[in-house]
């Protein structure tokens, strides 16, 4: 087996110990609003500088990755979320919720953020890389999997405390596993990227990280299909981190379900995300992927529109079925937007997809904060599920207008 797959398998294992804390936000609304008596608008508030930090960062990352190397990059992220999650435990005023959950745990999670994945699968695959970059993405829905049961268990008997130490834990666990086990390129190795015939020198160190980040952002940005990538993005995380990553929890509580019942049905979307996440990164090896986008926002947006008719006390059949469906097509749309991004921009891309990716979290942050103030507002969350769902259907029209690169774009 080539030495590229157990690269693959540590990427993933780490992806896995950073996403415990992407668990956490849905769950900690209601007992933070409780003890503290935090309107869920400032938590939500907290909620939305982690996600728009997740993603600021990430672009950011990606260049150092190419300055120093993943491995130095990704231990020290893992260790700044195991900081800021430990934290919060000490925390008595809101503004301590932003610095810890929102600032330190976001910048850390930006640098383990999906720009990680792009970065890995262009250095180490030429082949099967719809695929892996699949398995990479579906890596987050694997740690919701993992840690959602577990953290839903321990907030009911033990608090929310001992849930935040399990995440920090869970982070710090898996730094010596990258420091020891994960390399920076085929070429430390003496071997070709999988599926190419021909070694590939390491490139040298390129300085300036932040410099090339922001040179590259005012590139791309000169182009159409970076601006329909990004709000097609944005409205990715609108749709899903910022909706119902966060706020599907205290909406389902809203209706009378447990805590526990919605926290479960959480990590039954985690379990189809990793099957439809794998089988986008297989259909993006072979089929056009702006048209899988606007199927799969198309999809998405129908079945949002459907969700506040199904929200009950108990799990009843037409509320699985959305589980199943809406979690399909989850980050479905990551690995055609990395196969556009790498179409587009080339050696670039992994960065360009960094901030993609940031306007995903911008998306994300709004709507955390705003469907939090919703909920204070109206006192349901219904006007933010039927807004959602008509972002989607306008995203599935952008990724079809997103024209195909020229010769000259693919090979520049």
């Amino acid at each position: 087996m080539h030495r590229a797959w157990f690269v693959a398998v540590v990427a993933f294992v780490t992806i896995i110990g950073a996403a415990g804390f992407a668990s956490l936000p849905g769950l900690l609304i209601e007992p933070l609003h409780r003890e503290f008596n935090w309107s869920r608008g400032t938590i939500g508030f907290a909620v939305s500088v982690n996600l728009a930090l997740y993603g600021l960062t990430a672009p950011f990352a990606a260049a150092l990755m190419d300055r120093f190397g993943i491995r130095r990059v990704v231990a020290c992220a893992l260790t700044v979320i195991a900081v800021g999650s430990a934290l919060t435990v000490t925390m008595t005023e809101a503004w301590q919720l932003v610095l810890f959950w929102g600032v330190l745990v976001g910048l850390g999670s930006g640098s383990m953020a999906l720009a990680f994945a792009a970065t890995v699968t262009n250095r180490w695959f030429v082949a099967r890389r719809g695929l892996v970059t699949g398995i990479l993405t579906a890596a987050g829905a694997s740690g919701q999997l993992v840690f959602l049961p577990l953290l839903a268990w321990l907030m009911k008997d033990h608090g929310w405390r001992p849930a935040s130490i399990t995440v920090a834990l869970a982070a710090l666990v898996v730094v010596p596993f990258v420091w020891l086990l994960l390399r920076d390129h085929p070429a430390d190795v003496g071997l070709a990227p999988y599926g190419s015939p021909d070694f590939v020198p390491k490139p040298p160190p390129v300085p300036g990280a932040a410099r090339r980040a922001v040179t590259v952002l005012f590139s791309a940005a000169r182009t159409g299909p970076f601006w329909l990538l990004a709000g097609t993005f944005a409205i990715c995380g609108a749709s899903t981190n910022g909706l119902v990553k966060t706020h599907f929890v205290p909406a389902a509580h809203d209706h009378g379900m447990p805590v526990t019942a919605a926290a479960g049905l959480l990590a039954v979307i985690g379990v189809f995300d990793i099957i439809g996440t794998i089988a986008s990164g297989w259909f993006t090896d072979r089929f056009e992927p702006r048209r899988l986008l606007a199927v799969y926002y198309a999809l998405r947006g129908i079945s949002l529109l459907f969700l506040p008719i199904l929200l009950a006390p108990t799990v009843n059949t037409p509320m699985l079925f959305f589980i199943v469906f809406y979690g399909l097509d989850w980050v479905a749309t990551v690995p055609p937007t990395i196969a556009l991004c790498r179409e587009y921009f080339g050696a670039d891309s992994a960065i360009v997809f960094g901030w993609v990716l940031a306007s995903h979290q911008v998306g994300a942050a709004l709507v955390a904060f705003l469907g939090g103030l919703a909920r204070d507002v109206f006192g349901s969350y219904s006007v933010v599920w039927y807004a959602s769902g008509a972002l989607c259907a306008a995203a599935a029209l952008m990724a079809l207008i997103i024209r195909r690169p020229t010769v000259k774009q693919r090979t520049a």
